[in-house]
């Protein structure tokens, strides 16, 4: 009998939690994964008291087999999967009954120093090791988000039809550590072909998960698992303890089995008792097959759209779109800021954006400036938002103030680095990359916004040296629901052609960075000291050594209209960003 043959008609139950159980037992903080190799008879025993106490399930001992946590080559990892699959399957012989064994695979951690292909690839390889090992699964627990896995479950997919668990660890709000909800999460793991069995395990106890688990939709053709914790642990003398509550438990667990669960079992702080009590408490029978249904208020709901692109009946504009960019200051006098919207008041201009902070300096945080322009003038505004200073529950506060001030728009960018000479005092937090910033925003345009829905584009950086990877990235953050996209400068022929192929390779909304540098010094700094903005030295030679202001401005304007004339047969509108908030050039450039 299979996996998929034995849920057809019963709800699987699986062990309990390995490496508290280990760490209580053997009153030892050791890595639990490298007692396979150390300590094989105590992995064996743990194993088997699951078995005797009724576990239908057993999972490998190898949450943490991964080159980056036990600091070895791949070569110690095979060797320590292979043991572990070894000890595992000695202890299911035992049972007179099949015991399945999944291979179990926890999060490489990846904290912005280690590769990200290499991390992708190593859980491919690990998953390929337990595939030829003959397991009868394959769990991968514990996860904020399918970002690191998804290509290696695709393609074990294809290489293998060994049954396939995934499951996520969230907080008691409903939320993992990537600031995904519950019920996005298991959306998104369901939708997903490859997979056949979808959950959530640690992070939360039983009572809370039930609750959770009540608001999230169920696909007919997946199968749910649950696995919470025993409790919510206690530090005592620097170890976790849990509540000894394995009755509680086991009720619990059967309150989740009533919601539609199919894997059933424990995490951290649970042990065979507790394994033992969820045995003889649970309805194991399977119930008749669930139906997907959407809500009357779901298909009735009305959204509307107010992205800056769009006129007041929803209608995208038939324009070219202009968007203007106001620096906020380092300091709290914000009189030249205001000048410029005023000045910008009665303009064609669709937005004005706010940069957040950028080069990692200092400034008026970007909400709240872009919230006082908005309420004094009136206009339609756009925050940056940037990844470097901010962890998920704060982004997630963020967008839930902007939009009770009717902040509508927002760009979404990974954000500049700390300066070098700060870093020892000031600490990045980047949390995530852009494209996962966009996945929290799409979240809680279906969860929270879903009658205003947030807008939100991203940045382009036509300049960067393998243009497909940044084509790559576009469509990942289309994915990820952009709608509309703002480039770097434009300041050669060269750059606006590399736009025109990411546009027709993309079908991105574009609005093409224009910067109308006021002067030789201005663009000699330009070039030198900011990165990320390519400025020829075919431009720096147009502006005169000496020139006046009024020349300076001149051949900014020429130079503006130039780039708008390279790019106009294929961009949806402009990016300006005046230095020093010269916002009076632009009814030069448009004349």
């Amino acid at each position: 009998m299979t996996i998929r043959e034995y849920l057809k008609q019963y709800k699987l139950i699986t062990d309990g939690s390995f490496g508290t159980y280990y760490a209580e037992k053997y009153q030892t903080q050791e890595m639990p994964e490298l007692a396979n190799v150390l300590h094989p008879e105590r992995v064996l025993q743990i194993h088997e008291e699951y078995v005797k106490a009724g576990a239908r399930l057993l999972r490998t001992n190898t949450f943490a087999a991964n080159t980056v946590l036990m600091d070895c080559n791949f070569a110690e990892v095979e060797k320590n999967i292979k043991l572990a699959v070894s000890i595992v399957k000695q202890a299911a012989q035992l049972s007179e009954e099949k015991v399945f064994v999944a291979g179990d695979i926890g999060p490489i951690p990846n904290d912005g120093y280690v590769d990200t292909q290499m991390v992708e690839e190593q859980y491919y390889q690990i998953a390929k090791v337990f595939v030829h090992e003959g397991v009868d699964a394959l769990t991968f627990e514990t996860f904020a988000d399918m970002t690191a896995i998804e290509k290696c479950i695709g393609r074990i997919r294809e290489e293998s039809d060994v049954f396939i668990m995934v499951q996520f660890s969230i907080n008691q709000f409903g939320y993992s550590n990537a600031g995904l909800s519950a019920r996005k999460l298991s959306k998104e793991a369901s939708s997903n072909d490859a997979i056949d069995a979808v959950g959530f395990n640690c992070g939360i106890g039983p009572g809370h998960m039930e609750q959770l688990y009540r608001q999230v939709e169920k696909k007919y053709n997946k199968y749910y698992i649950a696995l919470p914790n025993a409790g919510y642990p206690k530090r005592i003398r620097n170890q976790l303890q849990f509540a000894n509550n394995p009755v509680y438990f086991a009720q619990k667990i059967q309150d989740l089995a009533n919601t539609g669960m199919d894997i059933l079992g424990g995490c951290c702080g649970t042990n065979p008792t507790y394994i033992e009590e969820l045995v003889k408490t649970v309805d194991l029978q399977q119930k008749a097959e669930r139906q997907e249904c959407v809500s009357e208020e779901v298909k009735n709901k009305v959204v509307v759209n107010k992205g800056f692109f769009c006129n007041e009946d929803g209608a995208v504009k038939q324009k070219k779109l202009i968007a203007v960019e106001l620096a906020p200051p380092a300091n709290e006098n914000d009189e030249k800021l205001l000048e410029a919207a005023y000045m910008l008041q009665h303009s064609d201009v669709d937005v004005l954006t706010f940069p957040d902070s950028p080069s990692g300096r200092t400034r008026i945080d970007s909400v709240l400036m872009a919230e006082k322009v908005k309420r004094e003038t009136g206009m339609t505004v756009m925050p940056h938002i940037c990844c470097r200073d901010k962890n998920a529950i704060a982004m997630r506060s963020l967008f839930l103030g902007a939009h009770i001030n009717h902040i509508d728009n927002m760009l979404i960018i990974t954000g500049d680095p700390i300066p070098t000479m700060v870093r020892q005092t000031v600490k990045a937090v980047f949390n995530f990359d852009a494209v996962g910033l966009m996945k929290i925003a799409k979240d809680m345009n279906e969860e929270n916004f879903s009658d205003r829905p947030l807008t939100y584009g991203g940045a382009i950086n036509q300049g960067r040296r393998n243009l497909e990877v940044e084509i790559g990235r576009v469509k990942k953050k289309i994915e990820a629901g952009a709608q509309f996209f703002m480039t770097q400068p434009v300041f050669s022929k060269e750059a606006a052609d590399r736009l025109r192929v990411i546009k027709e390779q993309t079908g991105a909304r574009i609005l093409c960075g224009i910067m109308p540098l006021i002067s030789r010094k201005n663009a000699l700094f330009m070039k030198n000291e900011i990165a990320g903005i390519q400025v020829t030295d075919e431009i720096i030679e147009r502006y005169p050594e000496n020139g006046t202001k009024e020349e300076g401005e001149a051949t900014g304007v020429a130079i503006a209209r130039e780039m708008m004339e390279y790019t106009k047969d294929f961009v949806d509108g402009y990016y300006f960003s005046f230095p020093f908030n010269r916002v009076y050039l632009l009814k030069q450039i448009l004349q």
